[in-house]
């Protein structure tokens, strides 16, 4: 696991925000800032998420590579790191979606996101008990349903991002998404961000406030390890790439002798290793064989996939954990925004959260100076 290499520094003294940072994301989410951590997978664990919440930013927990049990420590955890509010970021075609609902409604989880848009009813039960929800959305018609069934915020993330990714960049889809939802709705943008100047261009657009991957896992308290976080440090702004061979859908990811095998590999290849990462994947979190049949096919009806997809499916979670977890890069794949190209070091959290304020602070006055 990461350490950086380095001891901490002490935390910067937390900057007073210019009053338009205050945006209804801070309402809704209990945080000082508007700036978000996402919940990705592998990475997103406890350590991280009270960093970003100890911050003044909204934390996610990703649990979507979790257990139930795992994610019940892991909320524990947080709990025990921080008293400021967090999220948990789910799945919504998992087996026990309405156990671990009803996790958060417990814990008093204040945050609510999914990675799929989450039923009506499950949107409901969880507004009704108090926790905000905020699906991540890569297409205007996409925020336009799920704000028809209530959810608080959205997350837009537009083609720059990292992993799973649409084809609209962040400048054109985070105008366009709130123009359709409107003021009730707080729309995130997520895409290319990792400073103060993108913060206020995003405030600019209406957003509520910015989310950001990458620039979070690339942070002393990720536990990511050192030699996979140099390799994301030495890729250029055009070293990523989005392919279609890790699970069938578009995701971005930096682009590595592995990622060029499996974009030169054919079905017959692809389709048995696939099957291979869903069963390893199973007994790791585990899943029945039932299960897996069975959220098999509730992907495949909610998602309109053909059964080559579903089973390919299974590589993003497996072939993720290689890279990020085992540090495997000569197998695993490595999910990335374009910004990675401009990263160039490894703040703690505090010293990220704090720098992103104090220079949308610094712009803000600059762009209202009379």
């Amino acid at each position: 696991m990461s350490t950086s290499g380095l001891e901490p520094s002490p935390a910067p003294t937390a900057p007073e925000p210019h009053p338009a940072l205050q945006t209804r994301l801070c309402e809704l989410a209990g945080v000082r800032y508007p700036i978000v951590q996402t919940g990705m997978g592998w990475v997103a664990g406890a350590r991280l998420v009270a960093a970003t919440a100890n911050a003044g930013g909204l934390g996610i927990l990703a649990s979507a590579t979790m257990t139930f049990e795992e994610l019940e420590r892991a909320v524990g955890e947080v709990r025990d790191r921080t008293e400021a509010p967090f999220g948990v970021n789910m799945r919504t075609d998992v087996e026990d979606v309405a156990k671990r609902v009803d996790l958060l409604v417990d814990q008093g989880v204040r945050v609510a996101s999914f990675a799929q848009a989450p039923r009506p009813d499950t949107v409901a039960k969880l507004r009704d008990a108090g926790v905000v929800v905020i699906p991540t959305i890569g297409a205007r018609r996409h925020a336009e349903k799920v704000a028809s069934w209530g959810v608080d915020g959205v997350i837009a993330q537009g083609a720059e991002g990292g992993g799973h990714t649409g084809q609209v960049p962040t400048s054109l889809l985070v105008p366009q998404v709130v123009d359709a939802v409107g003021s009730d709705v707080a729309v995130v943008a997520a895409g290319g961000f990792n400073d103060g100047r993108g913060l206020v261009a995003a405030l600019a657009w209406g957003a509520a406030g910015i989310a950001m991957g990458t620039r979070f896992l690339l942070t002393q308290e990720s536990t990511v390890p050192d030699e996979v976080k140099k390799v994301y440090l030495g890729t250029p702004v055009t070293g990523t790439v989005v392919t279609t061979r890790v699970d069938g859908a578009p995701q971005r990811v930096v682009r590595t002798a592995a990622v060029d095998h499996l974009d030169g590999a054919g079905r017959l290849t692809a389709l048995p290793r696939a099957l291979r990462n869903a069963l390893a994947f199973r007994r790791q979190t585990n899943t029945s064989m039932r299960a897996l049949v069975r959220e098999g096919l509730a992907m495949k009806k909610g998602n309109d996939l053909s059964w080559a997809q579903v089973v390919m499916a299974a590589n993003a979670p497996m072939m993720t954990r290689a890279a990020l977890v085992e540090g495997r890069t000569d197998v695993g794949i490595l999910p990335t925004g374009q910004v990675v190209g401009v990263i160039e070091e490894l703040p703690t959290v505090a010293e990220l959260v704090s720098r992103i304020v104090i220079e949308a602070n610094e712009t803000l006055a600059r762009l209202t100076a009379s």
